[in-house]
């Protein structure tokens, strides 16, 4: 991971599904999550996702932000979030900046062929822009528990 708890967010402008833009900018003084995911509309992805989405009306209360990141294209987003009725910004990263800077982008190892890809992973950003927690190698099974459990306690 590149980035460390208590480093300032990397800076980031991002295209979101619904016509949204996703920036660091615009979420100055409120807290937020970031989420990695690999690719849109895959069981592990979906799993995540919908959890996220269970929990957003907890974490809406508490005024954090969930915001989903992959490389795939808005196309596929926009039909991911519409096939699960996912109300957050699933944001559009294809050339893996703000992934990089996140420290999602790693190499990884399948049948011995190494290759880069995305790190399932989050980062909860404080209402100073501070990183306040990172779950690299996120295990999907209760995870929305974990970091709603962790934005409770900032």
């Amino acid at each position: 991971m590149s980035i460390k708890e208590g480093d300032k967010a990397p800076d980031f402008t991002l295209p979101a599904s619904g016509g949204r833009t996703v920036a660091l900018k615009s979420l100055k003084g409120q807290p937020f999550v970031m989420y990695f995911y690999p690719k849109a509309d895959t069981p592990g992805c979906t799993k995540e996702a919908c959890a996220f989405e269970e929990a957003l009306p907890q974490l809406g209360k508490i005024g954090v932000t969930v915001i989903g990141v992959s490389k795939d294209a808005m196309k596929p987003i926009e039909a991911f979030a519409a096939k699960y009725n996912l109300t957050f910004p699933l944001a559009s990263d294809p050339e893996t900046t703000t992934i990089a800077a996140y420290g999602a982008w790693l190499e990884k190892s399948m049948y011995g062929k190494k290759y880069m890809g995305i790190e399932r992973s989050t980062v909860l950003v404080d209402a100073k822009g501070k990183i306040a927690k990172i779950w690299p190698k996120v295990k999907v099974e209760g995870h929305a528990g974990e970091v709603l459990a962790a934005v409770k306690a900032l």
